[in-house]
């Protein structure tokens, strides 16, 4: 009895510690980046508030961008970041995703907020990819509340992206007199395939953009110039979740995950970015995540939108010739690796 005993406290000791080690590796070490001051010029620069979503999965991605934006600014510590993680995320968890992020930008300027997943855990329909269906990738329909009053303006950036000018140049985007929302549209995409038959039969549905500003055009979502104030004065949360509810109660009318109900709300009433500010599709499809090419013109944002993202493709042996672009911006600390590395970029 006496051996069983000590078996069994033996094995209950190993399993703590495996337990230990396990959450020890949660997530990767990553190393410091350079710093970056503030040129001559930068006196009485507005502060450029910037946010983006914060886990475990897409950590590595974050960090390549946040490098990417304070590389390029003019006025890097005039850059606020506001991070949104998920409330769902055990305290351990987001203790470790915020002791990264300070590991790595010691100086920032940065602020974790807590997005609560409840808010949208009963309207979430499955999508032709999994990661388009986690409670976070929906915090962006949120951040009016999320984030504090004294912010009237953010720039919402996805964390699959590099920045390759200065951000300021997109920050101070007009949105005009009436527009909450301004993005890079495309209206040469086939706008009626992003809905299903389904939408486009039922008539109510369907006459949503009948009274647009402009005929509606395909935008992506992962980068934003977003008027807080507009937003809330608008009701444009409450408007997304009638869409959201519309998908899950009523008809399939989409299958992207986030992107549809952006659309249905804001479609010809974006206020137009130049495509410089978003090169996405960079990942492939949401299927295969095969490698593409740039679209033709100049270039200011890189977006890995799609299913294949550049670390996952480094690390695998097999990266698309334009994730070579990603690599210099990667933080991430490699056994044997030396720490001046990121040269390239500072």
């Amino acid at each position: 009895m006496r051996l069983l005993a000590a078996l069994l406290l033996f094995a209950a000791a190993a399993v703590a510690a495996s337990s230990s080690s396990s959450a020890a590796a949660e997530l990767p070490e990553f190393r410091e980046a350079p710093a970056f001051r503030n040129g001559a010029g930068c006196a009485g620069a507005p502060t450029i508030h910037i946010a983006m979503t914060l886990d475990g999965t897409y950590l590595r991605g974050s960090l390549a961008g946040v490098l990417s934006v304070l590389r390029h600014a003019a006025c890097p510590e005039s850059i606020a970041f506001h991070f949104v993680a998920s409330s769902a995320s055990p305290a351990r968890r987001l203790a470790r995703l915020r002791a990264a992020l300070a590991a790595a930008f010691p100086t920032l300027p940065a602020t974790v907020h807590r997005f609560d997943a409840r808010l949208v855990r009963g309207k979430i329909s499955s999508s032709v990819r999994r990661a388009l269906d986690q409670p976070l990738n929906y915090a962006r329909i949120y951040l009016a509340d999320i984030l504090p009053r004294s912010v009237p303006r953010v720039l919402y950036l996805d964390s699959d992206l590099l920045v390759v000018d200065d951000v300021a140049r997109l920050w101070a985007t007009d949105l005009g007199p009436q527009a909450a929302l301004a993005a890079p549209e495309y209206c040469n995409a086939n706008f009626t395939l992003y809905f299903t038959d389904a939408f486009w039969r039922h008539p109510a549905y369907s006459s949503v953009f009948a009274n647009r500003t402009r005929a509606p055009c395909y935008f992506n979502t992962g980068v934003m110039v977003i008027d807080l104030d507009r937003w809330r004065a608008g009701g444009y949360t409450a408007k997304l979740e009638y869409w959201m509810d519309v998908q899950k109660q009523e008809a399939r009318i989409y299958e992207l995950g986030s992107l549809p109900p952006f659309l249905l709300v804001f479609a010809g009433d974006v206020k137009a970015v130049q495509h410089r500010w978003n090169q996405h599709g960079l990942g492939g499809d949401n299927v295969a995540g095969q490698c593409r090419e740039l679209h033709p013109g100049p270039v200011s944002l890189l977006h890995w939108s799609g299913k294949g993202k550049p670390w996952l493709r480094l690390d695998a042996g097999r990266p698309c010739p334009l994730d070579a672009l990603w690599a210099p911006y990667d933080l991430l600390r490699r056994r044997g690796a030396r720490d001046d590395l990121l040269a390239a970029v500072a």
